[in-house]
């Protein structure tokens, strides 16, 4: 015979919470696994775990807007003969022609110059006003190949491998038929509406020494002008750093599991890849190793939303970050102007990730031309540039309380941590004490 406390209220299980109970129903009724776009909604930890020690009487402070801290940042300094010089290090990561909008693309372009730094294409290829609108702009190369010709790579500002991706690393994504209008299917040679999935690995190589070949194939094509980055998703980021710098990279690009995408399974995306600050200080262990730090650039990616995340990822020893999801938010993703209509496709601003489904009310990760036409590319475009500005004018107070006079010379002793996990992630003390796990072992 059983008995319940009145006293006591129903205890439900912290493995079995209400989000699992309803993905559980979920497979049962559909038979299907869940595609969504965006990034990992679980909370890992992250830059909000660490904290910067300004300067007092140890370290001497710059004084506020009067002594200059540089921002400026150069890329592809190792073999190109055409490095690209930004005025801040916060560029945008590739999110193509199709999973965006035109006028996304554009407004992505459009922000990225005024504020003088770089945007990416994505896969998909380069559309005239994506090359039109960004003063600099670095062009993916993908496994799935789609759009890549050599007329573009020579008019490209640089080219990105795109080894790997933080939402899936070793998974390629998918662009649903719904969102292969005319356009796209001409861009990508695939039929119209009709489901697409890229390729998760490259079709003419399979190791690192094809990678060199391949590498040495596109300074060829681009006559050795371009700098050459090779991006991968955040798994091993000291052995994969290592050898894109053995095949010859002049940047890496490691992006953590907190990256965005336009959609690949939610599995993916929750339990693939490590944290972005896990990545970080292992990646500059394998620069130093080779004694390539500064040499060879970093760019890390993956949940960087404000100034002090770029501060802190520069004073691990990255050399720039880019940013996707943020800078969608900026030029009007998930506005909660348009909640009535994300109520009606079932979900919430701040919460829409159906990108892969082509009805975003905000006219960015859609290709109805209704839709598209509700951003106006001149005023989102202005609005990313603003929030570059003050993600940038963050970073500089935050270096000058520190006694830096550019951003890239913070450092890992400016740091410390609010956490065991995050200290032995990022390698700095834990707050309050000279410790963090794993201290004198790499």
């Amino acid at each position: 015979m059983s008995y319940h406390n009145p006293f006591t209220p129903p205890r439900k299980s912290a493995t079995f919470d209400e989000y699992t109970l309803a993905e559980i129903r979920r497979a049962a009724a559909t038979g299907i696994y869940d595609i969504r776009g965006a990034g990992t909604k679980r909370k890992v930890p992250h830059f909000d775990d660490l904290l910067f020690l300004g300067a007092s009487i140890s370290r001497y402070p710059l004084e506020g807007y009067r002594e200059k801290c540089d921002t400026s940042v150069v890329l592809g300094t190792r073999f190109a003969r055409k490095p690209i010089h930004l005025k801040t290090p916060i560029t945008i990561a590739g999110m193509s022609f199709g999973a965006l909008s035109g006028n996304a693309k554009e407004a992505l372009g459009r922000g990225a110059t005024l504020a003088g730094t770089s945007t990416t294409t994505g896969d998909g290829g380069m559309t005239d006003e994506e090359r039109g609108h960004s003063q600099t702009l670095v062009y993916q190369y993908l496994p799935s190949r789609y759009g890549m010709n050599p007329k573009d790579l020579r008019r490209a500002d640089a080219i990105e491998v795109v080894v790997g991706q933080g939402a899936k690393p070793g998974g390629g994504g998918m662009l649903l038929g719904q969102k292969i209008s005319d356009r796209v299917a001409n861009m990508r040679n695939l039929p119209k509406g009709i489901d697409q999935r890229s390729a998760c690995r490259h079709p003419d190589w399979t190791g690192p020494d094809d990678l060199e070949v391949k590498i040495l194939e596109l300074r060829e094509i681009t006559d050795w002008e371009k700098p050459i980055y090779v991006k991968v998703g955040g798994a091993r980021p000291y052995y994969d750093t290592a050898l894109a710098v053995k095949a010859g990279a002049d940047v890496v690009v490691l992006d953590g599991m907190q990256g965005g995408t336009a959609a690949t399974q939610d599995v993916f995306i929750e339990n693939v890849g490590m944290p972005t600050l896990a990545c970080i200080r292992p990646a500059v262990q394998a620069l130093q190793d080779l004694g390539m730090h500064r040499k060879v650039q970093l760019i890390i990616s993956g949940g960087i939303r404000s100034g002090a995340d770029v501060a802190k990822a520069l004073a691990l020893g990255a050399d720039a970050v880019a940013i996707g999801t943020a800078a969608l938010v900026a030029i009007g993703d998930n506005d909660p102007k348009w909640e009535e209509e994300y109520q009606k496709l079932g979900t919430t601003a701040g919460a829409y990730d159906d990108w892969h489904e082509g009805k975003d009310p905000a006219g960015i990760t859609t290709q109805d031309p209704e839709l598209a036409a509700r951003l106006d590319p001149v005023a989102a475009g202005r609005r990313l540039a603003n929030y570059l500005k003050v993600m940038t004018l963050e970073a500089q107070t935050i270096a000058r309380a520190c006694g830096k006079n550019k951003l890239t010379n913070l450092e890992p002793e400016d740091l410390c941590a609010l956490t065991m996990e995050a200290a032995a992630m990022a390698q700095v003390p834990l707050a309050g004490t000279s410790w963090y796990p794993g201290k004198g072992a790499f």
